[in-house]
């Protein structure tokens, strides 16, 4: 699994994923990177960290990076932090795992 297997667990519902998001940034980009320290994969969105928004866009940016619904990707943890967990419902581990660390190769 390489860099992935702390940050991409198996949960009873699906997957979930630990992100470090930064809000306000000129572009967003899933990933953008991997932080080893705190296992989780970066991310960058445009959004304002502000009623929301932030959080949102980080859904649907996951959304569509997994090509599932946007009602399947849930906000477990993090609302108020940098530091989230997202579920992905129904999702499989070893998709989720080779589709993130193929964006990675590289970074």
């Amino acid at each position: 699994m390489g860099k992935c297997e702390e940050i991409v667990k198996k949960h009873k519902n699906g997957v979930t994923i630990n992100l470090f998001v930064k809000a306000g940034s000129r572009k967003t980009i899933f990933p953008s990177g991997f932080n080893k320290s705190r296992k989780c994969v970066e991310m960058k969105v445009k959004s304002p960290a502000h009623e929301n928004k932030a959080n949102m866009e980080v859904l649907r940016t996951i959304a569509e990076f997994f090509k599932k619904p946007f009602s399947k990707v849930i906000l477990v943890s993090g609302a108020k932090k940098k530091e989230k967990i997202v579920l992905i419902k129904n999702g499989k581990i070893s998709d989720i795992v080779k589709k993130i660390e193929a964006s990675l190769d590289g970074l």
